[in-house]
């Protein structure tokens, strides 16, 4: 039977690069992406654990799905799960023009005196998660916040567009955490019952027969396949939708790592600050030491 999927899209292994889709007759659209080269640069920034790795390349995994759907040059998707008490008080990641970045801070000493998969209670305890949405071509600006519920941040960006959006969502997520060779893969599907553009929404039906008949699909991808190298992206759209009448896909932007960091950055952000500020945050040698969480590099500036 030919593949009903549109030639716009060239298999391939698909790291770092997004892959776009709709489901036309269902009303529904998809972005499916497998991270490689690019997860491993920004983890390797920090010498973190292995849950901690996890972590972090699943909400990299969510960004990078979520910053698909923007629209338009230098928009920014910034994901962020926060708590006053938890092992993990802060996890950011972010989305612009392709670029990602993001990085965790965390308590080892008691992140060590849990086992080796920690729930996500267990890290985050009473937690929020905030998606915050900064469109370019005006200049607006809107955030969701949800509370950190379920069993990963993928079910809790679920609730985030349940909550905020009312749009039905479903986002699975798989990684290989291997130092070294760390692959995740992740699968986005949202029911739009207006068309792939969508419209504004009333209400949100969960029941609707074609999102039930999409998202029983969708559910059923395993983490195997979402990280499998040998299983190109259109091959795991294939798997779940090859009885449709047509699937349209089209290759996404490609995925780098991205940090903004650079002394002419961060000394245009202290100049702003008062001259007797800026004087406390010298050091002996009279310059303003500035560390990126992002790279974990170090930026020496001096001011005039």
């Amino acid at each position: 039977m030919r593949r009903k999927v549109s030639e716009q899209v060239q298999p391939s292994t698909g790291f770092d690069t997004v892959m776009h889709f709709t489901l036309p007759h269902k009303n529904a659209r998809g972005r499916a992406v497998r991270l490689g080269p690019v997860l491993d640069t920004i983890l390797s920034a920090h010498a973190y654990p292995a849950p901690i790795r996890h972590l972090l390349a699943e909400a990299l995994t969510i960004t990078a799905l979520l910053g698909s759907l923007l629209k338009g040059d230098d928009s920014q998707l910034t994901l962020q799960a926060q708590t006053q008490d938890g092992i993990v008080d802060l996890l950011v990641c972010d989305y612009r023009n392709g670029e990602l970045r993001g990085y965790v801070r965390h308590d080892r000493a008691r992140l060590d005196e849990l086992g080796p998969v920690p729930s996500l209670f267990s890290l985050f305890g009473e937690g929020y998660l905030a998606i915050t949405f900064d469109l370019a071509a005006t200049g607006q600006r809107y955030q969701g916040v949800v509370p950190l519920e379920g069993n990963s941040l993928a079910e809790a960006c679920q609730s985030y567009f349940f909550q905020s959006e009312q749009i039905p969502t479903l986002i699975r997520i798989g990684v290989s955490n291997t130092p070294g060779a760390c692959v995740a893969g992740g699968l986005l599907l949202q029911h739009l019952p207006e068309g792939e553009e969508g419209r504004e929404r009333l209400h949100v039906q969960l029941d609707h027969p074609e999102w039930e008949h999409v998202s029983v699909l969708g559910g059923s991808i395993s983490e195997a396949e979402l990280v499998d190298p040998a299983l190109d992206l259109e091959s795991v759209v294939w798997r779940l939708f090859h009885e449709e009448p047509e699937i349209r896909a089209e290759t996404g932007t490609a995925l780098t790592r991205g940090c903004r960091c650079t002394i002419e950055h961060y000394r245009d952000i202290l100049s702003r600050f008062a001259a007797s500020e800026r004087a406390e945050m010298e050091n002996d040698d009279g310059l303003i030491v500035v560390d990126c969480a992002f790279c974990s590099r170090e930026f020496a500036i001096e001011l005039d």
